[in-house]
């Protein structure tokens, strides 16, 4: 990445609450850019401004010459409110009347922590906008077939739950088997635990425990749920309410009730950090324990950089989030393009293949170059931007 000022960056004031929102556009390519709306109590600009940059990578990184999807320039938007605040709502609508010309022009964006899809879209008509992702609309060959294409996709269930809630997760789990596969570490018996029960935390705990993996204890925002013979995960995501808190009254004898923080000292060969920015710092990180060996991001910058470097002391690797989590960006646009059908099975075999292919690139170059694989990552990306720039086009 070269010129680190982002080319657009906006703060907004609720008139009604005071409220703040924000929108940062890392960059354009051919005119537009894509990222999610987040939610929640002290969002800030600099961390949105930190996650679409952190777009720009991801989209960077999913560019196939032979697919039909052509990546985007990254952005990114948050409004500082809890989304459970009585007058959360009336706040998206407005941040989004104002992001009016901006979301039609040039910024796709959806659902992101503290939203779901269904709200964005109900708020989106709301303000008078035709889709949260129309911008993309005049780069498509046929509109009508893709935007079908895609309502389809998101009708779909597997299990009960949302085929949109699904794939980040079978991304985040294709991104921990990658791994222990490169380790030689059987998948029967490994150890994880996890940080937010919602969509991309659920989802992971979903994959890895039919893959095999125990998963043995799960943060929500009541505390941590452990088990060190394993959780029944799918009795605990069907007792979650629409955040992602698990009902304590569906847990087994053997269920312990810990504070929030213990799911960092549980016992876990791999964490998965899946809920809020910032969680991980240089000093709780002295808390996860010796087994520990993978600190996966699900969630978008979860492990602070001075975290990061004293775990890679104690031999942990962090793979980071703009390879881990970028599964469920990509399948947005994998889906509209044409290059998957509204299918769970092709949607989900697509994703694996294509994360198995990034991450396994990643922990090669990590290895070859001597690195962390952030860095590997961002070395990719290097050598991938200018051949999206010399093909389609840049705004800085």
């Amino acid at each position: 990445m070269t010129d680190p000022t982002p080319l657009i960056s906006l703060t907004w004031t609720d008139h009604v609450t005071g409220r703040q929102g924000f929108l940062v556009v890392d960059r354009l390519v051919r005119g537009v850019s894509s990222g999610g709306l987040r939610m929640r109590e002290g969002c800030t600009l600099d961390e949105v401004a930190g996650l679409a940059r952190g777009m720009t990578m991801k989209e960077a990184l999913h560019y196939n010459p032979d697919g039909r999807y052509v990546p985007l320039g990254g952005a990114k938007g948050g409004i500082d409110c809890d989304p459970r605040d009585p007058e959360a709502y009336g706040v998206l609508v407005r941040y989004l009347r104002a992001m009016r010309p901006h979301i039609e022009s040039f910024w796709t964006t959806g659902e992101d922590l503290g939203l779901t899809q269904d709200v964005v879209d109900k708020a989106v008509a709301e303000a008078g906008l035709v889709s949260s992702i129309q911008a993309v609309y005049p780069l498509l060959d046929d509109e009508r077939a893709a935007r079908g294409r895609l309502a389809d996709a998101f009708a779909v269930q597997v299990d009960g739950i949302g085929l949109d809630e699904l794939v980040g997760g079978c991304g985040v789990a294709e991104s921990v088997l990658v791994a222990l596969d490169r380790a030689g570490v059987p998948y029967d018996g490994t150890r994880v635990s996890v940080q937010g029960f919602g969509t991309m935390g659920g989802a992971t705990a979903r994959f890895l425990s039919r893959a095999g993996l125990k998963v043995v204890a799960v943060a929500d925002v009541k505390g941590t749920v452990a088990n060190p013979d394993g959780l029944d995960v799918e009795v605990l995501l069907a007792a979650r309410d629409a955040y992602g808190a698990v009902d304590r009254g569906a847990l087994r004898a053997g269920d312990a009730e810990l504070p929030g923080e213990a799911w960092l000292s549980v016992e876990a060969e791999v964490l998965v950090p899946a809920a809020v920015s910032y969680t991980v710092d240089a000093a709780n990180q002295r808390l996860i324990g010796p087994a520990a060996r993978w600190v996966v991001e699900a969630a978008n910058m979860p492990v602070l950089p001075e975290a990061e470097a004293l775990l890679a002391e104690r031999g942990v690797q962090v793979l980071p989030d703009v390879v881990v989590n970028s599964g469920t960006n990509a399948w947005w646009w994998w889906t509209l393009f044409g290059d998957i059908g509204a299918d769970a099975d092709e949607a989900f075999a697509y994703t694996r293949r294509s994360m198995r292919a990034l991450i396994d690139q990643m922990l090669a170059r990590a290895a070859s170059d001597g690195t962390t694989p952030r860095a590997a990552a961002h070395a990719i990306v290097a050598d991938r931007l200018p051949l999206i720039a010399e093909r389609f086009g840049w705004y800085r």
